[in-house]
């Protein structure tokens, strides 16, 4: 049968399936747009420097190797060999700068000195 009637259906059909489609598009630029412009001050800030390696290594035998190891293999704090690989920049600045993850504390590093942390981060393999 292909009257009238079944030429609506297919239509209504076609339309509802493009309004789906236009609504899940929206909903997913949306969803991009908040989480870039959410993005954290400090984290944009430390994520547009470009780190000493040398710099961020010092910084880490100060701060971070009493409890990761000298070089960065574990010890009462994680191992963090490759650790670029399980975890994102902005996941590793917020890690270093929270300490939500005792008895991690927390470090209050200027932008360079994060970026400099991450460079050498970064680096280890």
């Amino acid at each position: 049968m292909t009257g009238p009637s079944s030429n609506n259906q297919s239509k209504n059909g076609l339309i509802g399936a493009l309004v789906v489609l236009v609504a899940a598009v929206c909903i997913a630029i949306l969803l991009w747009v908040l989480g870039h412009s959410q993005r954290d001050p400090y984290i944009n800030a430390t994520l547009d420097l470009e780190g000493s390696l040398e710099q961020g290594g010092r910084l880490f035998r100060i701060n971070c190797a009493g409890c990761h190891g000298i070089t960065a293999q574990g010890n009462l704090g994680p191992n963090l060999l490759d650790v670029s690989e399980r975890r994102n920049d902005a996941q590793l600045i917020r890690q270093v700068v929270s300490g939500n993850t005792p008895p991690m504390p927390r470090f209050q590093l200027e932008p360079q000195e994060m970026a400099d942390l991450l460079a050498y981060l970064n680096s280890l393999k």
